[in-house]
């Protein structure tokens, strides 16, 4: 299928990195495919780094896609795993970025909002709710559920850049009234 665009959607991570690509035909989201980067059996860190490198360049190369959508590292109280996991989302932007791709980050609060209704869902709930949404059988169900966290972030960029733009309103009343000269009424 040709596609009017393609997402890339991404799930850092250190040991795992989801990732999903979404297709956008006549305004509605196909999955393309699914899956994760497994970066355990690489004991030096550098080496995983690397690993994602490769794996993110070669995805994009693959599938050209025209946009990422990247879950946004979750705050947690251990610094040391805070900081591989940055590196760890870095690296991947770094290939997307290498080829002219827009970024865009999402909290993992407002992907589970966009997908289930619920900035609480569990990642059981996000993927069934990918299921239902994009019709996918249970045999292309990832085992992994980082792979659907990266579509669902992928989908979420989806649904926000499908949003009306609002346009900024006036700064200030005499703002306004330049612009509105109509709306002045005189006594």
């Amino acid at each position: 299928m040709d596609f009017d665009r393609i997402i890339l959607g991404i799930d850092p991570g250190t040991n795992v990195m989801g990732y999903g690509l979404l297709g956008i035909k006549d305004k509605k989201p196909h999955l393309i495919v699914m899956g994760v980067i497994k970066l355990s059996r690489f004991e030096d860190h550098y080496l995983r780094l690397r690993r994602i490198y490769e794996r993110i360049s070669g995805i994009v190369a693959q599938h050209l896609p025209d946009e990422v959508a990247i879950e946004a590292p979750f705050f947690g109280k251990n610094v040391q795993s805070m900081l591989k996991l940055g590196r760890a989302q870095g690296v991947a932007m770094a290939a997307a970025l290498m080829r002219d791709i827009p970024i865009t980050e999402y909290a993992p609060l407002s992907i589970k909002q966009s997908i289930t209704g619920s900035g609480g869902a569990s990642k059981e709930q996000v993927a069934n709710m990918l299921k239902h949404l994009l019709k996918i059988p249970d045999e292309k169900m990832p085992a992994l559920l980082d792979a659907t966290d990266a579509l669902a972030a992928a989908l979420t960029h989806f649904y926000e850049t499908g949003k009306p733009k609002i346009a900024a309103g006036p700064k200030n009343w005499a703002e306004f009234l330049a612009k509105n000269p109509d709306r002045i009424v005189k006594r």
